[in-house]
């Protein structure tokens, strides 16, 4: 029976229809398949190239960093928009690293709890009843969720092969064009793993200008590639004009549950955000920034951390390839994403057919146990993921070996 609280929610998470629904989400479907096949399979693993997050801890000099610096009483501070050693550490990565000089640390640059914080609060500063955000389908779908929370609507562009996975802004219609505010990429991208290209930036810059559009870089990969050097998108002429930059520290340093990233760029917009920030939250613990602040300095690490994934991702898509699942390697991110095969042949030897990648993914969880991500929004694609559980290189060679057992045999049609 309803209580009266159930009155009382919100419409824009559901309402009065709140926790009724029967639609599962994806992932929760995708833990309920791998419950149900090691219930099936006692003893055996699963093999899991679903997570999107580093198997490794932060790097032992980055965890020292952080208890030397919890010790400090300075530290025990509410932060605020604060911590300059961080924010300076980050105009000094972004020069060093990325290429892009002149950005003042004290106007420029505001640290985020993580990519998620930056791209939950940012809808604010932009998005009125009506505005229009366009984003890049499949995608991450944070900034839009929070746009509709704001009366936004939600314009997706699709990523497609035939477009090497970039959006193609010539195909928005005029009259959503009248009334968007946002651009939101990701690049190198979740979960395609496609990379842009200066050219595609060069072309971005030229429509914000012409659309007055916002543009929004959610660059959580940036320094994780496998070749040349990480492209920004900052470092287009014209850039911090139009928009800023998300960075985090999760997938560059084996971050994740440190929470920290900061937004870099147009000084107007990073004003803004810094402002519904303060109303947002009181900021991440000093002491975490501090050892960021370090690790930012040590750019060395994220190269160690890209040349494991980079081993790994020339590994699994030998295997794929072997096996007869079309794969070629990404220039950077975890993410290896591959299209879906319309039928195989199960370990009982008779042929199952997939309408989606959603399907195949539940299969070769069931049937194989290979856990994957399945994404149907622009085709049939599931996502390989690099940062499968293996604590050294042999462990990483087993899993790719059994891997390569598992699919053996499976006669993939597309």
């Amino acid at each position: 029976m309803d209580t009266y609280i159930q009155n009382l929610l919100a419409e824009r998470i559901g309402g009065k229809s709140f926790g009724k629904g029967t639609e599962i989400y994806k992932f929760e479907k995708i833990k309920r398949a791998k419950r149900a096949a090691l219930a099936a399979n006692p003893g055996i693993e699963i093999i899991d190239m679903g997570v999107g997050e580093p198997d490794e801890m932060a790097f032992p000099e980055c965890v020292d960093a952080l208890a030397a610096a919890a010790k400090k009483p300075e530290n025990r501070s509410y932060a605020d928009n604060g911590a300059a050693p961080f924010l300076e550490a980050a105009a000094r990565w972004m020069k060093n690293v990325l290429g892009v000089d002149g950005i003042n640390p004290a106007k420029q640059i505001v640290h985020s709890i993580g990519s998620k914080a930056a791209l939950s609060i940012l809808p604010a500063c932009f998005i009125n009843p009506g505005d229009v955000a366009l984003m890049t389908t499949p995608g991450y779908e944070v900034f839009g969720t929070h746009s509709k929370f704001y009366g936004g609507e939600v314009y997706k562009l699709p990523l497609l092969e035939k477009n090497q996975f970039l959006p193609d802004l010539d195909s928005i219609p005029r009259d959503v064009l009248k009334r968007a505010k946002t651009l939101v990429l990701n690049y190198p991208n979740n979960p395609t793993g496609a990379s842009a290209t200066p050219e595609f930036f060069a072309r971005v810059v030229e429509f914000a200008k012409k659309n007055n559009i916002v543009v929004i870089h959610d660059a959580a990969y940036a320094a994780l590639v496998y070749e040349g050097r990480p492209l920004s998108f900052l470092a287009t002429p014209g850039a911090v004009d139009v928009g800023v930059e998300l960075h985090s520290m999760s997938k560059t340093f084996n971050m994740t549950g440190w929470r920290l990233g900061f937004v870099v760029g147009n000084e107007l917009i990073v004003r803004a955000y810094a402002d519904v920030k303060d109303y947002t939250d009181s900021g991440q613990f000093l002491a975490i920034q501090e050892a960021c602040a370090y690790a930012l300095d040590h750019p060395e690490i994220t190269h160690k951390i890209a040349a494991k994934y980079g081993r790994r991702m020339d590994g699994l898509v030998s295997v794929l390839n072997k096996n007869g699942l079309s794969a070629r390697k990404p220039k950077g991110s975890f993410f290896l994403y591959a299209k879906s095969p319309r039928s195989a042949l199960g370990k009982d030897g008779k042929r199952v057919a997939f309408e989606t990648a959603e399907a195949f993914s539940q299969w070769l969880i069931s049937d194989k146990l290979i856990s994957t991500v399945p994404w149907d929004d622009a085709g049939a694609y599931v996502r390989f993921s690099v940062t499968f559980s293996a604590p050294r290189e042999a462990d990483e060679k087993r899993v790719l070996a059994e891997v390569d057992r598992r699919l053996a045999g499976g006669d993939f049609i597309f």
